[in-house]
């Protein structure tokens, strides 16, 4: 599995891993070209697996998230913020979302990070 905050400076180039099946660069800042495309912040690339690439910085640099790993099997259900491997888990996740239980519940906010609630869909 590969997690990395890259920061490229102008005209850098980054080789992306070709051992991992599943590959993908956030642009966070700045903007990136691929094979000759441009990509600007907001955009988030998937490669296919194998692809010998590398991305590269444009003229005020770039910063990236790289994600990478195995192929999860099995089907992803996703609602809202939640993927899960089964509707039930959504379904768990819904529920443990809309209690609220930030202390002693699934989900725990950041510290000094609870001054605001954001309810879940009504579906």
């Amino acid at each position: 599995m590969v997690a990395a905050d890259a920061q490229l400076a102008p005209g850098a180039a980054l080789p992306l891993p070709d051992n991992h099946e599943d590959r993908a660069v956030y642009v966070l800042s700045g903007e990136i070209s691929v094979a000759g495309q441009v990509f600007e912040p907001g955009r988030l690339l998937v490669f296919r697996p194998g692809d010998r690439l590398a991305v590269r910085a444009g003229a005020a640099g770039a910063r990236l998230m790289v994600l990478g790993g195995a192929t999860l099997g099995g089907p992803r259900y996703i609602w809202w913020n939640f993927v899960a491997s089964s509707r039930e888990k959504i379904e768990a996740a819904k529920e443990a979302w809309r209690a609220g239980d930030w202390a002693h519940g699934r989900f725990k906010l950041p510290p000094n990070d609870d001054a605001e609630f954001i309810p879940a869909p009504a579906q």
